[in-house]
């Protein structure tokens, strides 16, 4: 089944700085951070990406940009991935927490349930930025990878590969859902700038292949085997020979 790349975007000055930047505009990325979108859209130059989806905040949008950049110089007789934009894999909505600095969030009262009960947590109400929960966060991210996973399948095959540009905390939310892993435990889960996850969607379940790998290797996607055994979905006993 369909196969999603999920992939954080570079650094920014925000995060070098310790800034909770949030749907802040004009947050770009710092010149680590272009070199972080350049490395992962070398490593995926090679794949059979056929569309990239992006959250609308530009320091996504310019990581989306390197990735079809990269793909478009190393296939130059094919069409680049078609470029998509989805809310729903935006930033979480930090409300009043929004612009702030995480040495001084940390001494809230909320800080803490953030880290060891984020299912409770709604953030506060700002006059300028939108709030929301976490849950609601989540929720958003699984149904945008959700209805992109169709569409792509409907649209390219059932094996198709797609990347998903967002952030941390909607990356470590979604793979909490893949993984079956209660949202009260997805601070367990580190999403770096510029890593890339791996899922990919059987007719069962998905199947997680890579968290937070922030290496240089191209990122290959082999076909199934033509002798695969079992439903969709089921994985091979004992580990098998490899898929990614």
């Amino acid at each position: 089944m369909t196969v999603v790349v999920l992939a954080r975007h570079g650094r920014t000055r925000a995060n070098a700085d310790g800034l909770l930047a949030g749907w802040t505009p004009g947050v770009v990325l710092d010149d680590t951070g272009r070199d972080q979108a350049a490395r992962l859209g070398g490593r995926l130059a090679a794949a059979p990406v056929v569309a990239v989806v992006s959250s609308p905040l530009e320091r996504c949008l310019e990581t989306a940009a390197a990735i079809r950049d990269a793909w478009d110089g190393a296939n130059a007789d094919a069409e680049p991935p078609a470029l998509h934009t989805d809310e729903r894999l935006g930033e979480a909505h930090y409300g009043a927490w929004t612009g702030r600095a995480l040495k001084d969030l940390a001494k809230e009262p909320l800080w803490r349930a953030v880290q060891d009960r984020p299912s409770t947590v709604t953030f506060p109400a700002h006059p300028e930025h939108a709030h929301e929960s976490l849950q609601q966060m989540q929720a958003r991210a699984v149904e945008a990878l959700a209805s992109w996973h169709a569409r792509i399948a409907a649209e390219h095959g059932p094996h198709a590969v797609w990347v998903a540009v967002s952030h941390g905390d909607v990356i470590k939310a979604l793979l909490a859902d893949a993984l079956g892993t209660p949202l009260d435990r997805f601070q367990r889960i580190v999403i770096d700038p510029g890593s890339v996850s791996i899922v990919q969607q059987t007719r069962r379940h998905p199947v997680v292949l890579r968290v937070n790998d922030s290496g240089a290797d191209p990122l290959r996607f082999p076909p199934p085997p033509a002798d695969q055994v079992g439903e969709a979905g089921d994985v091979v006993v004992g580990g098998g020979a490899g898929s990614v």
